[in-house]
């Protein structure tokens, strides 16, 4: 991340806050953020309306965003994470949790404020699990630097409250103008907020869902609502495993489609089986293109 223009200020003592938008939606991107400005502006960042993004209105919000472009002593930098590399990460053989995720974009934020050759002195940021390990941790990797880390940093320091704001609308605009190639453009964008507990999110998944190829890119595949989803409305798929690799995971999206019970469907509340598994499905990988090979890709019936 290398911002277009540096002005003389980043080389005065500066202070940086971080902030995130959109760690629980089951749409759409995660969005860290940070903003920046020298101390000596510190006064004036304190005088302004920057408040936690959660709090404020989207009008609110996108005022204060402008302001925030506005102002010459301010500067800000962002990291995407979109839905799909959040899924790769976290369902992937080296499963990576939220968490260390949030934890790899503070570390690049702050990696690229230093490349810019931002003078930074103090960065406040808003916890990520225990509040004193991640303090602890992000000191020995950048030493020299203070670091305030805590609960509701957002409401407690104005530059983590304007770092808020740039990570909300960035996200907010990024979900707005999101499109799902799958769909041929033909797919409805009415999105909602992307949270789960939001109905016209709920109604766009439901009516989003494909049989065979379940989600968009768009959706979080590991998210429970979106697996809850895909077992009540997709076809079963029984993946390939190998004798020797006990490492595996089996992913069953088993379930209803029209005209056929759910039989399929094994797991109970607890996760036990209420009925036989189906055998795995043995294959030797012969005559199967690399590519399925190296995926664990196997046919599920014999050409008609």
């Amino acid at each position: 991340m290398t911002l277009p223009d540096r002005p003389s200020w980043f080389s005065e003592p500066c202070f940086l806050g971080i902030d995130e938008a959109g760690r629980g939606p089951v749409l759409g991107p995660m969005v860290y953020a940070c903003a920046f400005a020298p101390i000596a502006y510190r006064d004036t960042v304190g005088k302004q309306a920057y408040a936690d993004s959660k709090t404020l209105t989207e009008d609110k919000r996108e005022n204060l965003f402008e302001a925030i472009q506005q102002d010459s002593q301010i500067s800000f930098l962002f990291d995407v994470l979109s839905a799909a590399d959040i899924s790769m990460s976290m369902l992937s053989r080296d499963r990576l949790s939220l968490n260390t995720l949030a934890n790899e974009s503070t570390f690049k934020l702050l990696d690229s404020a230093l490349q810019n050759n931002v003078n930074l002195q103090e960065v406040f940021v808003d916890t990520v699990g225990d509040a004193a390990k991640w303090q602890s941790r992000l000191e020995g990797k950048f030493p020299g630097i203070r670091f305030v880390v805590c609960p509701k940093a957002d409401s407690l320091y104005p530059i983590v409250s304007a770092a808020s704001i740039v990570a909300k609308v960035t996200r907010d605009r990024l979900l707005r103008d999101s499109r799902a190639p799958e769909s041929g453009g033909t797919g409805s964008t009415e999105y909602g907020s992307g949270y789960p507990g939001d109905p016209v999110t709920t109604a766009w998944l439901k009516s989003s869902v494909d049989g065979v190829f379940g989600y968009p890119a768009l959706v979080r595949f590991s998210w429970q609502t979106t697996t809850r989803m895909l077992e009540d409305t997709s076809c079963a798929v029984h993946w390939e495993h190998e004798a020797d690799d006990p490492g595996q995971l089996t992913l069953d999206f088993s379930a209803a489609v029209p005209g056929r019970d759910r039989e399929s469907k094994q797991q109970t509340s607890k996760g036990s089986s209420s009925q036989t598994q189906p055998p795995p499905v043995a294959s030797s990988g012969k005559n199967r293109h690399s590519y399925f090979r190296a995926r664990k890709l196997q046919r599920l019936c014999q050409p008609v």
